[in-house]
């Protein structure tokens, strides 16, 4: 009877043990795949992560080489052809002829290259604006809405909060390029009628913020153009922020009647 008893008390505790064991061997299993799946994400995450580095860098390089295209051309083109010119005044030939002929082709002369001197000027302004490089960001942004105000098409305004302190010459002109290329993809696609800007400081960081009410672009689909083949400008957006450490968030506000972008910079951050 105490034989019997014995195996009647023995059975459910080996089943136990037998019950523990599967579950303990389920839930290694568990996690074993859950790791490895994990770890498959974070290899996907990577991979992403490599290849928008990677479309971000071409769109940089592509939007210098434009760049250079674009001055060479202008100097190949224009400002060549004008020195070119004024050199035919300026031949040795010159001694040989009486002195108010001299004088007529060094006055010539003198235009052309005056000429060629506004022509590179002008080059120079494009790269670095004079606004932006004397007086900075805010006077920068407000001569240029003004000049879109003047032609009477759109109401643009702008507010800087508090710009005391000027950032970097190399900074502010990499934010004033993506205020630029923001305002010329709005004017083009969005068919808004208002377009406000203001400017806020942070503990560490700056905040820009673009409103208008046309069509928009949501953070996705800003995400979407970027990684495809269209959408360079805002790729030129991105690969710019990236330099100086900044970042945007394109939203489309909760009463659906305006969007938003809102470009966030740091003041200060690691160059090395």
């Amino acid at each position: 009877m105490t034989f019997l008893q014995s195996d009647v008390t023995a059975t459910p505790l080996l089943l136990g043990t037998i019950g523990m064991l599967f579950l303990a061997i389920a839930l290694i299993t568990f996690i074993i795949f859950h790791q490895r799946k994990v770890i498959r994400f974070q290899l996907k995450m990577q991979q992403m992560e490599s290849e928008q580095q990677k479309i971000l860098l071409r769109a940089s390089i592509k939007l210098q080489e434009e760049e250079r295209q674009r001055i060479a051309a202008d100097l190949h083109d224009d400002a060549g052809p004008l020195l070119a010119t004024a050199r035919l005044y300026l031949t040795e030939n010159m001694v040989n002829l009486d002195k108010a002929t001299q004088l007529q082709s060094i006055f010539s002369a003198k235009q052309i290259i005056d000429e060629a001197i506004q022509l590179v000027r002008n080059i120079s302004h494009s790269l670095m604006p004079p606004t932006l490089k004397n007086f900075g960001l805010e006077s920068a942004v407000n001569d240029f809405f003004q000049k879109i105000n003047g032609a009477g098409a759109i109401n643009v305004n702008c507010r800087f909060h508090d710009y005391k302190v000027r950032l970097k010459a190399e900074k502010e002109l990499i934010v004033f390029r993506v205020i630029q290329e923001l305002i010329n993809n709005i004017l083009k696609h969005s068919n808004s009628s208002f377009i406000h800007l203001t400017q806020h400081n942070g503990e560490d960081n700056m905040i820009i913020r673009l409103h208008h009410d046309g069509r928009g672009l949501t953070h996705e689909d800003f995400i979407k153009m970027s990684k495809s083949n269209t959408g360079l400008g805002l790729k030129n957006i991105q690969s710019r922020l990236k330099v100086i450490h900044g970042d945007i968030l394109f939203e489309q506000d909760p009463s659906k009647s305006f969007y938003k972008a809102t470009i966030d910079i740091p003041k200060e951050y690691d160059e090395k």
